[in-house]
């Protein structure tokens, strides 16, 4: 099928063939009829990518300080590499969207094939010919209401979002400072709620609409004397802010229109320097409104279809969907005013040229061909080597440390490459060099040709590909974690293949070998420094990173068992907060090892620090840098090439996973927990 993306580093805006989406459990999939291009949000987003690197430093200090701060912990060439695969990705465009229901993903409730449903999310509901959504962004249509029409409704919930937020009430007077499309739907949503509406805008024709769409005063100069004649000199009870500008006027404007202990809303994007002396003298709110309702940004909400109940949260991003598409179906709004222009998706790179330049616009839609999806899929030909690769999964780990290694090495061939958007699976062929790509991993799992399985998906779905590779008969390289819990482990055993690799790479790391020159018993400490993660990263979500212990405290067991040599026989654990851990282990050899992994450290001090104490010698390795990643690739595809036993022995990989396990035991339960 065909998307509409922007390249990040060149800034070009283009249509691609990629693979398309395959649903998901709790999706829709969805075929476009129309898309709409938010002209504030992706110009905003066009104009950071067309940018040069200081023009997006600029933009973008908080990731300047990221920048620095990987510098600083991980060395100049790990963040260049960084830096180098960010910019090298493409940007999917667009996040309003309507069209068909043509299948439905497991879980989800409401919606049945055929179904017309309005589409929103930014990475969801994109310019292209399918869309996979998750069913709390969709929302059906009324039969009344034209395709055309509902592919605004993403934007209508954003103006619906705001006039709740101002809590208009029959009969007040609300100004609406800002007559873009947003601006625009809100006048609408206003009059259709009782409201009388004051409408504010630097340029007249916007001002035009704005009275033909319902307003009962528009003004672009004298605008204070305007709202002294509509509200008898008392001012108005509300301003909304919907322009978009750096300067501050709008916030202080609204201040100089409101009434005594009046309100003012933010829903764009303007300065916001508090204008205090007002504020205070008029004891007047402010509130920001947040995109389209309750459940933005809660992966919980969006990701995972956990609605939140009507009688605690009455209104949310799909019930303000809902509430949008009703009034438009009523004819309370009138949307065919704000339709300007109208591309065909083959023309979409021309809209966003329109947007861009002098031209004036509103409403730009594209418009999808009903004739279907072009879905090709050319057989990958490819030439013969000891590693046929299949990758599944292609995240920035993998692209930034694995897949360089991969490809460097003569005797590997990139075959396929498969992640859940076909937009990065399609850069990321492009970018290694892969023959084809898909975004099905059933797909990569089931060719003949591929003799080789890459697993570096978010960890969640490491145990179940990893365990229908094995039973294919392919060799695995599974990214750590292995699995997420003992059941996971044990259907992987059940596959009865043991060409198993896993990604614990510090074993492989250059001074390791020389932890071995030490005779047991040995007494270990490793010390691990790391950045705290937000709480809604996905690597703290339960069921798909498994939190911080699963994913990476694994890690440092490992490299433990491996300096003993010996498998360990009790774990004991405490911690707090989920990012910090004190872990001992027993090994069966007498040695001893502890783990101090934590998010509370000072960012100055080094990442990883490793003692060894034993024989009369003490090892020690600082904020090393090699972390072995290289070596580790090397050593498989030698093992493959060769035939011989993988570079992790399968029955050490069970132990450091076991291990793991144990920690999360013994910090529940507060005990020892013998393995």
């Amino acid at each position: 099928m065909r998307q509409l993306v922007q390249d990040f580093k060149s800034g070009e805006i283009k249509l691609v063939d990629v693979p398309a989406p395959v649903v998901a459990p709790g999706c829709v999939l969805v075929r476009n009829a129309f898309s709409l291009v938010s002209a504030g949000t992706e110009r905003s987003t066009v104009e950071m990518a067309q940018a040069s690197m200081l023009g997006k430093a600029r933009r973008r200090p908080d990731l300047v300080k990221q920048v620095l701060d990987s510098v600083r912990r991980e060395g100049v060439a790990a963040t260049m590499r960084k830096v180098q695969s960010r910019l090298e990705q493409w940007k999917a465009l667009g996040y309003s969207c309507a069209g068909t229901a043509i299948e439905i993903g497991e879980g989800v409730n409401g919606f049945a094939v055929g179904d017309r449903v309005a589409c929103a999310g930014q990475d969801y509901a994109s310019h292209a010919e399918i869309v996979c959504v998750p069913q709390n962004l969709c929302a059906k249509i009324p039969e009344t209401v034209d395709l055309s029409h509902a592919a605004f409704t993403t934007i209508g919930a954003v103006a619906m979002q705001g006039v709740r937020q101002a809590d208009a009430r029959i009969g007040e007077v609300i100004a609406v400072i800002g007559l873009g499309l947003i601006g625009q739907l809100t006048v609408q949503i206003l009059r259709a709620a009782g409201c009388r509406v004051l409408g504010i805008d630097v340029d007249q024709a916007a001002c035009d609409l704005a009275a033909k769409c319902g307003c009962d005063v528009v003004a672009v100069k004298d605008i204070e004397g305007e709202a002294a004649r509509l509200t008898n000199g008392f001012g108005v009870d509300t301003s909304i802010i919907t322009a978009s500008t750096d300067s501050n006027e709008p916030i202080a404007l609204a201040a100089r229109l409101a009434r005594q202990r009046g309100c003012v809303v933010m829903v764009g994007v303007t300065g916001m320097e508090v204008p205090r002396d007002l504020f205070y003298e008029k004891e007047l709110g402010f509130r920001l409104s947040r995109s389209y309702g309750p459940g933005r940004y809660d992966p919980l909400y969006e990701e995972h279809g956990v609605d939140y109940p009507i009688g605690y949260v009455r209104w949310t991003e799909q019930r303000n969907m809902e509430a949008f598409l009703q009034l438009v179906a009523s004819r309370r709004i009138d949307l065919a005013r704000l339709v300007t222009h109208s591309f065909e998706f083959d023309d979409a790179p021309k809209a966003y040229q329109t947007i861009a330049g002098k031209e004036r616009f509103v409403g730009v839609l594209l418009r999808y061909q009903e004739s279907g999806v072009r879905i090709q899929k050319p057989e990958a030909k490819v030439r013969p080597a000891a590693v046929v690769l299949g990758v599944i999964g292609a995240g920035n780990y993998a692209q930034g440390v694995l897949l360089p290694q991969f490809k460097a090495n003569p005797d590997v061939t990139l075959h396929t490459v498969c992640t859940a958007t076909g937009v990065n699976a399609k850069k990321a062929q492009e970018k290694f060099g892969f023959a084809g790509c898909t975004s099905d991993w059933q797909e990569v799992v089931a060719n003949k040709d591929i003799n080789v399985v890459l697993v570096a998906t978010r960890h969640d779905m490491h145990a179940k590909i990893t365990a229908a590779a094995l039973r294919a008969g392919k060799t695995v390289f599974c990214e750590k974690p292995l699995c997420l819990r003992e059941e996971e482990l044990a259907e992987i055993l059940q596959a009865g293949n043991d060409r198993l690799m896993v990604g614990f790479n510090r074993r492989f790391a250059p001074f390791a070998a020389k932890l071995l020159e030490l005779a047991p018993p040995r007494v270990m400490r490793y010390r691990v420094n790391v950045t705290p993660l937000p709480r809604e990263h996905w690597i703290n979500d339960p069921t798909i990173g498994g939190g911080r212990v699963l994913s990476e405290v694994c890690h440092f067991v490992d490299f433990l068992q491996f300096a003993a040599r010996s498998r360990p026989l009790s774990v004991f654990a405490q911690g707090f907060g989920g990012e910090n851990a004190q872990v001992s282990l027993r090994f069966a050899d007498g040695s001893a090892g502890a783990i101090d992994y934590f998010s509370v450290g000072d960012a100055e001090l080094g990442k990883e620090c490793i003692e060894v104490f034993g024989c009369g010698k003490h090892v020690v390795v600082d904020d090393f840098r090699d972390k072995g990643q290289v070596e580790e690739v090397r050593r498989f595809v030698a093992a493959v090439k060769a035939g011989g036993p993988m570079p992790i022995p399968l029955e050490e990989i069970v132990a450091s996973t076991r291990a793991t396990f144990a920690i999360l035991k013994s910090m529940r339960t507060g005990v020892a927990v013998m393995l």
